[in-house]
């Protein structure tokens, strides 16, 4: 059984910053595909950033390029999401997900929700303006 443990989250003002981290269990974790997803109240849940199997390619929304970047530590079992410029609009219940191909790479393989088999149980960031 695979496990995905988040942390990180937390309550924090527009501009801060926070490092979220999501941990696997076992070997899961290196063949595979990472992603992040968030779900605000009222809301699907949408795609953030993914990272590949290889942590070579990444893949962002749009609305979070330029502050957010994911990454990878296969020693730790562990993916980052680092969170910079944090706005009001980025609170949400954070997600982190494994993508179901093996050695997936490709935005059609992470990219959508519907793609991943395996997710965490949220943790939350909240941005106060």
């Amino acid at each position: 059984q695979v496990q995905l443990v988040e942390s990180g989250g937390g309550l924090v003002q527009a501009g801060d910053s926070l490092r979220l981290s999501c941990t696997a269990s076992g070997r899961t974790f290196r063949n595979y595909g990472m992603g992040w997803f968030r779900q605000a109240p009222g809301e699907d849940r949408e795609f953030v950033a993914a990272i590949s199997w290889s942590g070579g390619t990444t893949y962002y929304t749009a609305s979070v390029k330029g502050r957010f970047t994911i990454s990878r530590d296969g020693a730790k079992n562990t993916v980052y999401l680092q969170m910079n410029s944090l706005k009001p609009e980025d609170t949400a219940v954070y997600y982190c997900g494994r993508g179901k191909t093996f050695a997936g790479a490709s935005f059609q393989t992470l990219g959508d929700r519907r793609e991943y088999d395996y997710w965490g149980q949220g943790t939350q960031v909240t941005v106060s303006s």
